[in-house]
């Protein structure tokens, strides 16, 4: 049995994205899971390793901890060139490990902006009024997508949980939020399409791990202290202050030293370092965050 890391776990199926398949050149409406018989040319393929993002779905919000605001990684994230990154499943076992499964696909660059383009045609629209559902404690899922050199956001609260007929939401808002969800949907659904490309484990060129200092429970669940590998812990604070969460960032062949320990432990190993214990939780940055620490200090 498998399961995704986090809260909300059905938001955060791995979208394995079909390469071979392409979409019409005049998509219809979302959700439709139109595919054309003939594949997209490119006719202006990305650079090899553009970074620039089409897509991120992603959670914000929510009645969460910080250390979990701060490792929340996003749902998808389609890169200019063709690159997809999402968090696939991992075992349903206690403690869980220590690392995300982070997954990596290739589609063409030219069928990664089709994406883009119909995410708008879905509604994805800066200022969008999606309502406000009658739901509590649930994070936003925030769709951001480019596509003719604009960049479009919307912001839904609960897409996934508020009840389609909840009196809280206008006709339209409803119509808004379907539309979305449809959209989502669509990509999900190419997951279990025959003919899909096997994606591979993402491995970080940066790996920033959050730390706090480690206290033991009570629920037999504790584990073997092990000796920390990388720069010296608790590393620089985090905001707000007084969470006493801290983050250190390590690149190059220290991020492969930590990794090699962290895929040894698991999520309720005490890690030593300076005489002292703590808590870590590791957050691999993508392609577009850098700066180490710092391209985390803007989560919500």
């Amino acid at each position: 049995m498998t399961r995704t890391r986090g809260l909300l776990t059905a938001a955060a199926v791995p979208l394995i994205l079909m390469a071979g398949c392409a979409r019409p050149d005049t998509a219809g409406e979302a959700g439709s899971a139109s595919v054309a018989t003939e594949p997209i040319t490119e006719s202006a393929s990305a650079p090899a390793g553009d970074p620039a993002v089409l897509i991120r779905i992603a959670q914000e919000g929510g009645f969460v901890p910080a250390q979990f605001v701060y490792s929340r990684i996003p749902q998808l994230t389609v890169y200019a060139d063709g690159r997809v990154i999402t968090e696939g499943p991992v075992p349903a076992i206690a403690p869980g490990p220590a690392l995300p499964n982070l997954q990596v696909l290739k589609l063409t660059p030219a069928r990664a902006q089709q994406w883009a383009d119909d995410a708008l045609k879905a509604g994805v629209k800066t200022g969008a009024d999606l309502g406000q559902p009658g739901v509590a404690d649930i994070p936003d899922t925030v769709i951001t997508a480019t596509s003719g050199g604009k960049t479009e956001t919307v912001r839904v609260m609960a897409l996934d949980h508020a009840q389609a007929t909840d009196p809280n939401l206008s006709a339209a808002q409803q119509a808004a939020r379907a539309k979305l969800r449809a959209y989502v949907e669509e990509l999900n659904k190419l997951t279990v399409e025959t003919g899909s490309p096997a994606s591979e484990s993402y491995r970080p060129a940066e790996l920033a791990a959050l730390a706090w200092p480690y206290v033991a429970g009570d629920d037999g669940l504790n584990q073997p202290a092990q000796a920390w590998p990388g720069p010296a812990l608790p590393g620089e604070e985090l905001p707000p202050a007084g969470t006493g969460l801290t983050c250190v960032a390590v690149s190059g062949d220290a991020a492969g030293t930590v990794w090699a320990a962290a895929e040894k432990a698991n999520q309720r190993t005490p890690w030593t370092s300076g005489g002292k214990q703590y808590s870590v939780t590791f957050r691999p940055l993508l392609p577009d965050e850098t700066g180490g620490c710092a391209a985390l200090k803007e989560a919500k």
